[in-house]
């Protein structure tokens, strides 16, 4: 069952008891026509994924929500979204759980860390049917988390923060909205990236970055105009596009 419920920062918004993934829908929703802007959310999904196709355990109490965006830049720097949804979910939890703020930090190139442990992670697929359409998918740990991941994970109320999902997403989409506002299609990237280095989790640190076919190990150096990681390494600074960051 779904509902169309009273839309926050001016977007519409579909609410489901059940969905096998919003980001799914989001994009099938596109394809028949949808236009957007749109939030899509559920509070439970049966085939819920992360990146590279990974599952994403999607537990009642946790929140799950995706926002449907048609032609929101060109598809060029429409990658930049995945820094204008972490601020915008940093942004989110900081107002739900002040107390937790000061733990909170960004992770390249998709996660939300508290304590350094996974809270949240974000997931950005497109499609070109119809028109250039991207879902931007939140998953955060409200009430409980996987035990069993390649980074450690936890939730907001195992660190004393009773949010339920209902609150973290009438936070989160104004906060998205502003963030947007900020971005304008790209042409504030610049901002963005400066206030997402400021909340880094690993910036002037060694990282390992595990790619498909390599493992490359140096410092974070930053982000380049494009939002590629900066990482120095004994051959100089590579800019990683892509790729599983891993502290050493």
């Amino acid at each position: 069952m779904n509902r169309d419920v009273t839309g926050l920062a001016g977007v519409r918004h579909k609410a489901y008891d059940t969905l096998g993934s919003t980001n799914a829908e989001a994009l099938a929703l596109a394809r028949a026509g949808e236009r957007g802007p749109l939030w899509i959310t559920a509070r439970t999904q049966t085939a819920g994924r992360g990146r590279r196709g990974s599952a994403w355990v999607s537990a009642p109490g946790n929140l799950f929500a995706t926002l449907l965006l048609t032609e929101p830049s060109v598809p060029a720097v429409a990658p930049q979204l995945s820094f204008v949804a972490a601020l915008a979910l940093h942004d989110a939890v900081s107002e739900a759980a002040p107390q937790l703020a000061p733990s909170l930090a960004v992770k390249w190139p998709n996660d939300l860390l508290l304590g350094g442990r996974k809270l949240a992670g974000i997931l950005i697929e497109g499609g070109s049917e119809g028109g250039f359409a991207v879902a931007i998918g939140f998953g955060v740990n409200c009430a409980s988390h996987p035990d069993s991941t390649n980074h450690p994970a936890t939730d907001l109320a195992a660190n004393g923060a009773e949010v339920a999902p209902a609150r973290m997403f009438a936070g989160l989409a104004p906060a998205m909205d502003r963030r947007l506002s900020q971005w304008r299609k790209g042409e504030g990237f610049a901002a963005i990236r400066a206030d997402w280095l400021k909340r880094s989790a690993n910036l002037g640190r060694d990282i390992c970055v595990r790619l498909p076919d390599r493992e490359l190990s140096g410092r974070l150096e930053g982000l380049d105009e494009a939002g590629r990681l900066l990482l120095r390494t004994a051959n100089g600074v590579t800019a990683v596009t892509a790729g599983d960051v891993f502290g050493l």
